[in-house]
């Protein structure tokens, strides 16, 4: 039996609203009282992973009642810019933010650079080979990542891919990784 990875994005937050860096925040919905869980979505059992923040956390609730912890699944470090606005970066620090989105080895926010948060999503996936079909709350960042590793693809390739909330990508292990798209209509 293959092992199975479903990444599910976050529920939007006030920062992905406002467009900023993240901190530790909650998701922007009335996520207790959203009615039915989403477990049900998947036919059969799952186990279901979560990165330690709070909007990460929140969010597999919508899936599960039970989840474990994975620390390899957090958000990436933005050092000193955490909870601030990408406008008031690029004015106040465009040089910087440009170095950033251009260079996936800088890190001038002094937090982690994308090619590091890359090598340890990628240990991360590498280490994951137990059969079975894993559900795992995080990040859009962390979703990018994976999917660069899983593709081979170099990080330069990093901010070429946009990961919506709640969207769901699949990666299916037999050997190497695959990505597997799937369209449902009615």
């Amino acid at each position: 039996m293959a092992t199975r990875l479903t990444l599910i994005c976050h529920a939007r937050t006030q920062a992905q609203k406002l467009a900023r860096f993240p901190l530790d925040e909650p998701i922007d919905m009335d996520w207790q009282a959203a009615g039915q869980s989403l477990a049900a979505s998947f036919k059969s059992s799952v186990q279901l992973l979560s990165a330690p923040e709070t909007r990460a956390q929140q969010t597999a609730q919508l899936f599960g009642s039970q989840s474990e912890v994975i620390p390899a699944l957090r958000d990436c470090a933005f050092g000193r810019w955490a909870g601030q606005r990408i406008n008031d970066l690029q004015t106040q620090e465009p040089d910087a933010l440009f170095a950033w989105l251009a260079d996936s080895d800088a890190a001038p926010h002094g937090g982690e650079s994308v090619t590091q948060l890359c090598t340890r999503v990628g240990a991360w996936l590498d280490s994951l080979r137990d059969p079975g079909h894993f559900v795992a709350i995080t990040h859009p960042f962390v979703i990018r990542a994976a999917l660069l590793h899983a593709l081979q693809c170099p990080p330069s390739a990093f901010n070429s891919i946009d990961i919506e909330p709640l969207s769901m990508t699949d990666l299916r292990f037999n050997g190497r990784w695959r990505l597997r798209m799937e369209q449902h209509f009615l």
